[in-house]
């Protein structure tokens, strides 16, 4: 994928990154990068986040305002991504209707991660309020995020305190009891319970009136909230296996939604749900990928279905030059490209030890390894592979530009939409938002908000958060 505005000969050497006190500095025109500079990363750049992780005293952001006055606070630290805690396979879903389903990303304009409005400023705006003209697409940048994230994301939904599962299962059933439902009560119930809460309350309705909580709401739901409000109780291993299935469903398959749950889960949320797969739908996973997919994007989903990627945190720099001089010789030093060796490497490596792989190739290469991933790769194999270098560099922004995109321009694509806001209300979902903010200079409440109509809005907007 080629960017406008990429001088023809690539970018001047990169020596390392910005001083402390000059995160939030920008090059000005026709000087990308320059020498105290960010290091080029794929369309942008990607400057990190303070080791004190978000949000909180001294953390990122700071209150009011996102990032705080005068730039990044702190100098740019390494270190790892979040790790997930796996929850065990749900099960009493049953196969998924054919008529409901997930049907994954729309294609963005452009591969180029971020992709946000050209016209859109950074947080405290450009040098002299314009552009540079040699910033690639005249796209915003994306924060890159520490070791310190790892306890530093939160969800927008938490435990209820005080909860009791029978006094809100009699809520539910009076919410759907006689002629018309109260959709309002639902959604007070639903959006301020944890997942593990709502398997309670399921659980307790059952005990109470010997009923199926989901088939009684799904008796009085329709359309985009049904499917939002079965998602919510759903069990998170049991939605994961429940969308890939859906994906590989009847005629065609939805990469994207293949994409973006095998490329961005941990390895023990990975393990789960090939388990929960089985035993829920009693199939294989890794066999309905390969009948589904071909080629080098088959071989990439395989990989990612295994669930062994190292999760060292620490980092091996030598290993990183070693893993950037060979990624190098694979693709853009030779003729042609070595797609086994990206596979290898991308599939492998710790998040850490790939963020540190991408900045020695950027210095070595001239050119960020997400353009060059870009120039070698094409369709599907393309999008997976950088969704694992996105995720490397920041999970919290990647997942906000799928959100972007889902609402943006004519229509929506709710199941993407539903899918993301619900599988990350309870680990970064305030992440997202906050990175959403900084990207796009609109919230993703606004955004919902603008969006969305009636009960579907309301509960979306209870999930989200103000």
């Amino acid at each position: 994928m080629s960017y406008p505005g990429y001088p023809p000969t690539g970018y001047p050497p990169f020596p390392g990154y910005p001083p402390a006190g000059q995160e939030s500095s920008f090059p000005p025109s026709g000087q990308y990068p320059y020498p105290s500079g960010f290091p080029p990363m794929g369309g942008g750049a990607y400057p990190q986040v303070p080791s004190g992780g978000y949000p909180g005293a001294g953390g990122y952001p700071a209150p009011g305002g996102y990032p705080a006055p005068g730039g990044y606070p702190g100098a740019p630290q390494p270190g790892g991504a979040p790790s997930y805690p796996g929850v065990p396979p749900g099960h009493g879903f049953g196969v998924p209707p054919g008529g409901a389903g997930f049907s994954g990303y729309p294609q963005p304009p452009s591969q180029s991660y971020g992709g946000g409005p050209a016209q859109v400023p950074l947080p405290g705006g450009f040098p002299g309020g314009q552009m540079p003209s040699q910033y690639p697409g005249g796209q915003p940048t994306y924060p890159s995020q520490p070791a310190a994230m790892t306890q530093g994301t939160q969800g927008t939904i938490r435990p209820a305190a005080n909860f009791d599962a029978m006094r809100d299962a009699e809520i539910l059933r009076k919410a759907m009891k006689g002629f018309g439902t109260d959709e309002q009560a639902i959604v007070d119930v639903v959006a301020n319970r944890s997942n593990d809460q709502r398997q309670k309350i399921k659980a307790a309705f059952k005990t109470s009136y010997g009923k199926d909580l989901i088939k009684d709401l799904k008796s009085e739901l329709s359309g985009n909230m049904e499917e939002l409000i079965l998602a919510l109780f759903m069990p998170p291993t049991y939605y994961d296996a429940w969308s890939l299935r859906k994906a590989m469903q009847g005629a065609g398959t939805q990469e994207r939604v293949l994409i973006e749950i095998l490329c961005t889960r941990t390895n023990q949320e990975i393990r789960e749900i090939v388990r929960c797969y089985q035993s829920e739908f009693g199939r294989d996973l890794e066999k309905d990928i390969r009948s589904d997919t071909s080629g080098h994007f088959e071989r990439l989903l395989v990989s990612m279905c295994q669930g062994n990627r190292d999760e060292n945190q620490s980092v091996n720099h030598q290993m990183a030059q070693e893993d950037a001089q060979r990624l190098y010789q694979a693709g853009e030093g030779r003729l042609g490209t070595d797609e086994s060796c990206f596979n290898m490497i991308l599939a492998t490596r710790s998040f850490p030890q790939l963020r540190a792989t991408m900045e020695a190739y950027s210095r070595m290469a001239n050119r960020d390894l997400l353009s060059s991933v870009s120039r070698e790769f094409s369709g599907y194999v393309e999008s997976g592979l950088k969704t694992i270098l996105q995720c490397a560099l920041n999970r919290p922004a990647f997942f906000a530009e799928r959100l972007y995109y889902a609402m943006k321009g004519a229509g929506t694509d709710d199941s993407t939409l539903v899918r993301i806001v619900v599988t990350r209300s309870e680990i970064d979902l305030v992440q997202i938002k906050q990175i959403f903010t900084q990207i796009y200079q609109k919230t993703l409440v606004t955004m919902i908000a603008n969006d969305m109509s009636g009960d579907y809005r309301r509960l979306l907007l209870a999930i989200v958060g103000q």
